[in-house]
């Protein structure tokens, strides 16, 4: 049987993210790769016609194939999504979630339901517009 040191099993682990108030995971692979695949399941009952479903559902695909290409390292990983440590991608994954499931609850996708009093949309000389072509 194998069994860690003390000074070992601190040189595996990592002490601390160096950021106040951002623990380190125990294990956040499979809890990132969990979140992504929720965050899609949720994005999923948006209409795909959804401005905000096909931009977010892009970026978390593609940060979910960069989960699984990491094979377990979370270094590459990490170079990979150029986030920062692994616990504030973790971090960001969870309010992406909590954002796609208020989106969902707001129905944001629907049309306004009073139409929005002539120039409130015009800042700085410019006329706002949104565009949902690429």
């Amino acid at each position: 049987m194998f069994r860690f040191t003390r000074p070992l099993l601190n040189a595996v682990r990592k002490p601390t993210t160096g950021l106040t108030g951002l623990k380190v995971h125990h294990d956040p692979l499979p809890e990132l790769k969990k979140t992504y695949e929720a965050t899609l399941q949720t994005l999923s009952a948006i209409p795909q016609s959804s401005v905000y479903r096909q931009g977010a559902e892009a970026l978390t695909l593609h940060r979910l194939k960069a989960v699984e290409k990491a094979n377990g390292d979370i270094t590459a990983l990490e170079k990979e999504l150029d986030e920062g440590h692994v616990e504030e991608s973790l971090e960001i994954a969870q309010d992406e979630l909590s954002l796609a499931a208020k989106m969902l609850e707001w129905k944001a996708w629907e049309p306004l339901e009073e139409q929005p009093q002539p120039g409130q949309w015009q800042y700085f000389g410019k006329e706002a517009t949104a565009s949902t072509s690429s």
